[in-house]
């Protein structure tokens, strides 16, 4: 009887904890990410995949769209908690004209990740020849969108964006002739280049005013940003993880090119385009930059002041 009176307790404290890590472990956030496939697009379904987000006891509802125009607008709509990978500019414009949007991260800074490319049987030979030619773009409003307008200011040409929607697409639009120039983030589509169907005519890197400006931004929806603060902490904490892991463990490069289905030597070649430095989510810069091209390319009709950058811009880690 003494034994079982030990046992009875002892049981019933365990159900508890049982169903207390249950309770915990069922706090769900729906994640909306562009363009599925990149190094960049990776952190939360790998990341999930290896434990990290468990472990702070979250479930990931992750989906794909076709571009960061695409995926503003689901955060506008509060469809999703957290918006991965949308334009900068896009997000300030959008915050200008009232939309409960606030970046809580950045998702990419700099524009070395980028590549630009033809077919090769094209007679485009660099970007210079390109007066007048269409130009890929995910979506309009996207940071590829900004991303081929820098392009067309610093080579002095025309160029005339057209949205194409996710990599793989973009690679058969462009092979096809439906547009002059593809866009990728590399290393996808770098196996296209290996093997002759495309060639690189400019890189991202080209336009020094990208390489040190946060393109892209991690977003949330202010209400839902008030609802979920710690959730979004939690996750915030478990990207910052995977990140760690993403550059230090070799399994990791396997799982990416397990999950992103390219060739594990084109794989590999990810952080060289994509450094964990530009990946930090804690890092904004170059703000004065995207202002003034912010204007310039009509996503605000002026600066916004510090006080409403810092009502936009809200990051969680230091």
């Amino acid at each position: 009887m003494f034994q079982v009176g030990i046992v009875r307790p002892l049981t019933a404290a365990v159900l508890l904890g049982c169903l207390t890590a249950a309770a915990h472990a069922q706090d769900a956030l729906k994640i909306a990410i562009g363009q599925r496939g990149g190094w960049e697009q990776c952190v939360s379904e790998l990341g999930q995949n290896a434990g990290f987000f468990k472990k702070h006891g979250l479930v990931l509802d992750v989906l794909y769209t076709q571009g960061s125009g695409e995926t503003l607008q689901s955060v506008i709509s509060a469809s999703v908690d957290i918006g991965i990978g949308i334009g900068t500019h896009a997000v300030l414009g959008a915050y200008a004209k009232g939309a409960p949007v606030r970046a809580i991260g950045s998702s990419f800074t700099s524009a070395d990740d980028q590549f630009f490319y033809v077919p090769s049987d094209s007679p485009l030979r660099n970007m210079r020849d390109a007066h007048g030619k269409t130009i890929a773009i995910s979506t309009t409003g996207s940071a590829s969108n900004i991303f081929a307008l820098a392009l067309a200011k610093h080579f002095a040409v025309n160029l005339k964006p057209q949205p194409t929607g996710a990599y793989a697409a973009t690679l058969t639009q462009t092979l096809t002739k439906q547009v002059d120039i593809g866009f990728s983030q590399a290393p996808f589509n770098l196996n296209a280049v290996e093997e002759g169907r495309i060639r690189i005519i400019a890189m991202g890197r080209d336009v020094p005013e990208l390489r040190h400006m946060t393109s892209r931004l991690i977003v949330a929806n202010t209400v839902v940003l008030a609802d979920k603060k710690a959730l979004i902490g939690r996750y915030m904490q478990g990207f910052l993880e995977t990140l760690d892991w993403l550059y230090s463990d070799p399994a990791a490069l396997k799982a990416y090119a397990a999950w992103s289905g390219l060739p594990e030597n084109i794989a590999r070649r990810a952080p060289e385009f994509l450094t964990k430095d530009n990946l930090d989510p804690r890092r904004i810069s170059g703000l004065d930059t995207i202002m003034v091209d912010a204007v310039k390319f009509k996503y605000l009709p002026a600066p916004l002041s510090e006080a409403r950058l810092r009502e936009v811009i809200q990051i969680p880690l230091k």
